[in-house]
C-alpha cells in the first residue's frame, strides 16, 4: 500500500513561530520502510501523527493507494502505529494486549475468539516472545515491551505501520540489537513502514529512503548512500556524519584557505565566499606532502581504535576532527601537515554542492 503526504501545512494554535510543517509532501511506496530523520523540532512525528490520523493538516492531502483519507479517523484509515513509551495496558496480559485491537471490533468484523487468539500466538512467534503471553508489561525488559508493541500493531492487519521513535526509551545497545529485527519484521512481512528518529545511524541502517527534515521542510529524500555521500543541502551535510564546516573563498574555480589552493571542478570563473564541510575520514596527515596545509591539534582523546584529534585550520577557516591509528601520539600543541581527500562545497547563496577532486 503506497502512502502519499501532499502540500502538507500545519501550524500549531497559539503559535507565533514558524509553522510545524509547511508544504511537506512525501511518497512512501509500496512495502518501502522509510525513515523520517531530523533534528527535535523539525516536524517529522507531526507529519507522522497526520498520516495517521491522530492529528490533522490545515491544508494538503493524506492517500493511501488511490484513497483520499484525509478526512477518515484513525480506525478508518487502519494503520498500525507504535509509540516509544509502548502504551501498553498494564492490567493486561502480552497475549490480551496483542489481541485487543481485534477483540474490540465491532461484531461484524470481529473475529472469533479462537481466530483471535491464533492470531496473537502467531505475532508472538513472529516478534520472538513465544511463551511469554500470560506475563504482563511489568514482567518484561524494555525491548520486550516494544517487541509487544509492534505485535499488538500488526493483529489488526493494518495497510501500514507507522512507529515514532520505538526505540527512543531503550538503551544503546538494546537499540542496536532492535534494529537489525526491526529490519528483518519488515522484510518478513512486507509492510509499507514509516518511523520517526532522530538517531541518524538507526535511520541509515534500517531504511531503504530517508527523508531529512528540518524547521517543518524536506531538506532531501534518497538512499542512506545518497543522503551520506551526497548530501544536498548544507543543513544535511552538517547534520549528518560527523562534519565540521570550514570558511573558504572561491576564486576563479579554486578554493582557498588562506593562499592554500584546493581544486573545485566545474566552478570556472566563479567567486565567492562559502563553507566546505568535511569528515573526520575525509582528513589525511600530509607527511612529506609539499601541498599540505600545516595545523595545530589543540585536543586528543580515544575513540575506540583509533585516536580523534581536534585541529585548528590556519587564515581562521575553523576547526576539524581527523582520526589516526591509536599508536600515532598526537600531543596538544604540535603542528602537523594535513591533506584533505574529500569535501563538499557549498557557495554562500547557492543550493548546489560541488565536491572536491
Amino acid at each position: 500500500m503506497q502512502i502519499r503526504a501532499v502540500d502538507i501545512f500545519k501550524n500549531f494554535t497559539g503559535s507565533s513561530a514558524r509553522p510545524a510543517l509547511d508544504g511537506v509532501s512525501l511518497d512512501v511506496g509500496s512495502g518501502e520502510l522509510v525513515a523520517l530523520l531530523g533534528p527535535s523540532g523539525s516536524g517529522k512525528t507531526t507529519l507522522l501523527r497526520i498520516i495517521a490520523g491522530l492529528d490533522f493538516p490545515d491544508r494538503g492531502s493524506v492517500y493511501f493507494g488511490d484513497e483520499d483519507a484525509s478526512k477518515k479517523t484513525v480506525q478508518e484509515r487502519r494503520v498500525g502505529f507504535v509509540f516509544q513509551n509502548y502504551a501498553l495496558f498494564k492490567h493486561l496480559t502480552v497475549a490480551e494486549n496483542i489481541a485487543f485491537g481485534l477483540e474490540v471490533r465491532d461484531r461484524q468484523t470481529r473475529p472469533p475468539k479462537a481466530e483471535i487468539r491464533r492470531r496473537a500466538l502467531e505475532l508472538l512467534d513472529l516478534v520472538q516472545l513465544t511463551g511469554l503471553e500470560k506475563r504482563r508489561p511489568a514482567q518484561l525488559s524494555g525491548g520486550q515491551r516494544q517487541r509487544v508493541a509492534l505485535a499488538r500493531a500488526l493483529a489488526g492487519e493494518p495497510r501500514g505501520l507507522l512507529l515514532d521513535e520505538p526505540f527512543g526509551a531503550l538503551d544503546a545497545k538494546v537499540r542496536r540489537d532492535l534494529r537489525s529485527w526491526l529490519r528483518e519484521i519488515h522484510l518478513r512481512t512486507g509492510h509499507t513502514t514509516t518511523f520517526v528518529t532522530h538517531d541518524q545511524d538507526e535511520a541509515l541502517e534500517l531504511a531503504d529512503r530517508v527523508a531529512v527534515l528540518n524547521h517543518g521542510h524536506i531538506e532531501q529524500v534518497g538512499s542512506p548512500d545518497e543522503i551520506y555521500d551526497h548530501p544536498a543541502t548544507p543543513f544535511v551535510h552538517g547534520f549528518i556524519g560527523e562534519a565540521s564546516a570550514l570558511t573558504v573563498d572561491l576564486r576563479a574555480g579554486n578554493l582557498f584557505i588562506g593562499n592554500h589552493q584546493l581544486p573545485l571542478p566545474g566552478r570556472s570563473g566563479r567567486t565567492g565566499r562559502g563553507r566546505l564541510f568535511v569528515r573526520p575520514q575525509d582528513i589525511v596527515i600530509g607527511e612529506g606532502d609539499a601541498n599540505g596545509i600545516e595545523a595545530e591539534i589543540v585536543a586528543v582523546r580515544r575513540a575506540g581504535a583509533t585516536r580523534r584529534a581536534e585541529i585548528v585550520i590556519p587564515a581562521d577557516a575553523g576547526r576539524v576532527e581527523i582520526d589516526a591509528p591509536a599508536a600515532v601520539n598526537f600531543r596538544p600543541g604540535e603542528r602537523i601537515p594535513i591533506r584533505f581527500l574529500r569535501g563538499t562545497f557549498f557557495l554562500d547563496g547557492e543550493g548546489a554542492a560541488s565536491s572536491l577532486c
